[in-house]
């Protein structure tokens, strides 16, 4: 109902992010806005920046290939400049590496005007084969202000 409330989402354009890094994290690129109310998306640094404080609602849709079973955790985590939010999971009861795997992050996030949002993936040991999907129908991260 506000023209100008924040609003957002984000996708890699068909741009996947190949063989991501082992024991680092690594942020998410994003490549393409579906829309962007405020123009509160920071592309260039792939990053969401609040206009005005209030509560944010972050939720993210990461699709990983090759999910290595011999990784001691993934870790995908909802990071402003507050606090970090972590998904986590143990690959290791899988009976071997997933073609696919889906990690969905997703948080009411207190943020002051001028904090800033991201996502980013950690893998902990196993090999960096593991992919993130560029498709815009499995990967994306979206938000906008509650209150």
């Amino acid at each position: 109902t506000k023209p100008l409330q924040p609003s957002f989402q984000v996708n890699k354009n068909d741009t996947s992010q190949n063989n991501i890094a082992t024991d680092t994290a690594v942020v998410v690129t994003w490549a393409s806005e579906r829309f962007d109310v405020n123009s509160d998306f920071d592309l260039t640094n792939n990053q969401f920046v609040a206009p005005v404080t209030g509560k944010y609602f972050l939720n993210a849709s990461i699709r990983l290939g090759q999910f290595d079973t011999s990784a001691d955790y993934y870790n995908v985590a909802v990071v402003t400049s507050n606090e970090a939010y972590r998904y986590i999971i143990d690959p290791g009861g899988f009976s071997g590496d997933l073609t696919f795997y889906s990690m969905n992050p997703a948080v009411v996030a207190d943020m002051d005007a001028g904090d800033t949002a991201n996502i980013t993936i950690f893998q902990s040991g196993g090999a960096a084969i593991t992919d993130m999907d560029g498709s815009s129908d499995y990967t994306y991260f979206t938000g906008h202000l509650l209150a």
